[in-house]
């Protein structure tokens, strides 16, 4: 099993600095993407910026628990983005999500092995272990929506 050293660093891959899985992060994939890139819509897909609220969403929440705080959070709000109107808004939901994952890599490097396994909130939940990681496979899989979202509109904007 991963200790929490490596479990943080795993986290910090996609979301930080990594490039070995998806050959890119959400930091980097992004940092280059204009306010108007995250509103455009395609079709039936979700934007980029309401996947990154989503992601952040989930972020933020688990983050409060890990700052010692409650679980709050509640599936049928994770889509509920306030309109992205401006660079300002933008930036501001990258630079949230961007600070929430500094620091929650911070409080998982933190945490002792036993911590990492006890129950998360509620037994029910699972543990610490299995809602990190559960965080690094769900933001990869929308890392890869973004991704392609973002090809789309590249591809859509140069012909």
């Amino acid at each position: 099993m991963e200790t929490p050293h490596q479990l943080a660093a795993r986290f910090s891959e996609v979301f930080l600095n990594g490039k070995w899985i998806a050959n890119t992060n959400y930091k980097e994939n992004l940092a280059t993407v204009s306010w108007q890139q995250a509103i455009y819509k395609i079709e039936s897909l979700n934007t980029i910026g309401i996947l990154t609220f989503h992601i952040n969403y989930y972020l933020k929440g688990v983050l409060k628990v890990l700052e010692g705080g409650t679980l709050d959070i509640k599936d049928k709000y994770s889509f509920d983005a306030p309109p992205i109107t401006s660079y300002t808004d933008w930036d501001n939901l990258y630079t949230d999500l961007i600070t929430n994952a500094e620091k929650f890599a911070s409080h998982i490097n933190h945490l002792s092995p036993e911590q990492l396994e006890a129950p998360f909130v509620d037994p029910k939940y699972g543990s610490y272990r299995r809602n990190i990681e559960a965080m690094i496979e769900h933001a990869y899989y929308h890392l890869g929506q973004i991704s392609l979202i973002k090809k789309m509109i590249l591809t859509k904007q140069t012909n």
